[in-house]
């Protein structure tokens, strides 16, 4: 179902001279200055941890800069990198109104707190001993909902149920978020906000947990859109069809390419060479002031007259000091993953007549000890139930983590079993780690866990580093950026020696330099790979395709199919 694009009145973003610090003193980024005029497909790239999150919260009015400006026009729709996830308990309808205008958001609250108090039944009529006053409160709370928009509201959503979902809204609306697959919230919250009456949105990661069918889509959709959109993305692909302007955050500040994604890269060089050249003359005109002012201090030891020439040498050098260099091309990163793995038996996994109930139909695989398998599909076809039926032991529990993490069972029927010596590692693609909660990085790798050793301070210190995680080591597992909490989690498989990497979409909140470590850790891992991906690049290093269909077959290609609907 194809994402829906509205045309309607245009709004912009604008924000001047935004500057914003963290609690340790530390400035994230100053002088952040960048326009999404009206109709302008903008993407915000930058590397993990840069800001561009905490930039977007600014730009929405989640936080408040430490100094700087921020003007839109228009209604601004809001989507975070990780929507819906770790919110599994959650229903459908709450993550619908999160994304609602303020209007309908405000009463949205106050309607179900008044259906609370009076006991509503099925049919939405009041149940029998409420009070008039509750009664009234609520009365005036569905006259308020449809002032507000309510109505149209829920025709909206029952437009992207059906579209999305292939459910009416009353049918669904109260499922559990974890009954749905990442792809399938990305795809509801984003028809959504396409559709819906917002000027102005602002989508951070949309392409996240799509397939990519969804992700061209996607791309169509954002293109042929008449609303103004500033979006965040690491995915090539979806940044060269999707955006007319990057604004690229590094080094502190922005920088705004006016063209496309094609032509980034050659706009990048040619600005940090022209730093480069601005350095080199600064250094060069630093190095005249100061033989200047040498020069007069010299001659103002014997002769006076020199000594107001001395002084206006010292003054002219002190300025051009505090003024400072210009700034210097930023660092690239250095990422270094070090997965190692060991021997397992040749066959790593064997699965017989392996049905996944409601998902799929009885399939056979086997899968040998050093293979790189790429598991591909449409959202819904299984792919993440797969591999969680794997990491928790197939149908062994016990030979897997079920025991150490709370991974959530998997109806199945048929055998899947892991072969001698196979250690499974899981990669979660929607990075739930319960165990985390209220642990800084370096609590977790200082305490270890059944499988993975206490690491010292020192040693710690020394693999977060490796990860470019070292400025992050006091912080929160939760209060990381969605490419952080992914860099660490490649880091718990590397400590874990698991002897089969289970990656459930582990690019998707990478930044290029940080995919790019992951596949060459991959190249040298001793051990085998099972990957679900929707990543047309990172899939290039594997040589065997297992593809979900949409008819419930699971069968294996000698090449990518990615166009499986």
């Amino acid at each position: 179902m194809r994402l829906a694009a509205q045309n309607q009145v245009m709004g912009f973003v604008d924000l001047s001279g935004v500057r914003y610090g963290l609690n340790d003193g530390t400035t994230l980024f100053d002088e952040v200055s960048f326009r999404v005029g009206e109709g302008a497909k903008v993407a915000l790239i930058g590397a993990n941890g840069a800001g561009k999150t905490t930039l977007l919260n600014i730009l929405t009015g989640a936080i408040a800069p430490d100094a700087g400006t921020v003007a839109h026009s228009g209604g601004l729709g809001v989507m975070r990198q990780l929507v819906g996830m770790r919110e599994g308990e959650r229903p459908l309808r709450h993550l619908a109104v999160d994304l609602a205008p303020p209007p309908v958001k405000a009463v949205a609250a106050r309607l179900a707190k008044a259906e609370a108090r009076i006991g509503t039944a099925v049919d939405g009529t009041v149940q029998d001993g409420t009070s008039e006053k509750d009664q009234l409160a609520y009365a005036q709370a569905l006259a308020d909902w449809g002032e507000a928009g309510g109505y149209e509201f829920d025709v909206l959503c029952d437009t992207v149920a059906v579209a999305i979902l292939g459910s009416p809204w009353e049918a669904v609306k109260n499922r559990p978020l974890r009954t749905l697959s990442g792809g399938e919230q990305k795809r509801f919250a984003l028809q959504l906000l396409l559709q819906g009456r917002d000027e102005v949105l602002v989508l951070d990661e949309p392409d996240n947990f799509l397939d990519v069918p969804a992700k061209r889509e996607l791309e169509q959709a954002i293109r042929e859109s008449a609303k103004s959109i500033l979006f965040v993305s690491h995915d090539r692909e979806v940044l060269a069809n999707a955006a007319n302007a990057i604004v690229t955050l590094e080094a502190g500040t922005t920088w705004t390419h006016g063209g496309g994604f094609a032509t980034w890269h050659e706009a990048r060089a040619s600005r940090h060479e022209r730093f480069e050249e601005l350095r080199r003359r600064w250094d060069e005109e630093h190095k005249k002031l100061k033989e200047l002012m040498l020069m007069y201090k010299n001659k103002a030891a014997y002769n006076a007259d020199m000594a107001s020439r001395y002084r206006a040498a010292q003054t002219r050098l002190r300025k051009f000091e505090e003024a400072g260099p210009p700034p210097s091309p930023p660092r690239d990163q250095d990422i270094r993953v070090k997965l190692e793995g060991g021997r397992t038996g040749k066959r790593a996994v064997i699965c017989e007549q392996l049905e996944l109930e409601d998902l799929t139909f009885p399939f056979d695989l086997e899968v040998w000890y050093g293979d790189r398998v790429a598991v591909l599909g449409a959202n819904g076809t299984g792919k993440s139930h797969f591999l969680r039926l794997l990491a928790h032991g197939g149908s062994d529990p016990e030979a897997g983590l079920a025991a150490k993490r709370r991974l959530d069972p998997v109806r199945h029927s048929g055998v899947a079993r892991l072969g001698a010596r196979v250690y499974p590692g899981h990669f979660s693609q929607t990075h739930e780690h319960p165990e985390f909660d209220g642990r800084t990085l370096r609590e977790i790798l200082w305490e270890g866990d059944e499988d993975r050793p206490s690491l010292d301070r020192s040693k710690a210190m020394s693999a977060l580093n490796r990860y470019e995680l070292t400025g992050q080591s006091e912080q929160d597992f939760k209060t990381l950026s969605g490419g952080q909490q992914a860099r660490f989690m490649v880091l718990m498989l590397e400590l874990s020696g698991a002897t089969c990497l289970l990656l459930d979409e582990p690019t998707d909140n990478l930044d290029l330099a940080s995919a790019e470590a992951l596949e060459q850790g991959l190249k040298a891992f001793d051990g085998t790979v099972i990957a679900v991906t929707h990543d047309r690049w990172f899939t290039r290093g594997f040589d065997r395709f297992v593809v979900f269909q949409n008819d419930g077959e699971v069968v294996e290609s000698d090449e990518p199919v990615w166009d499986v609907r």
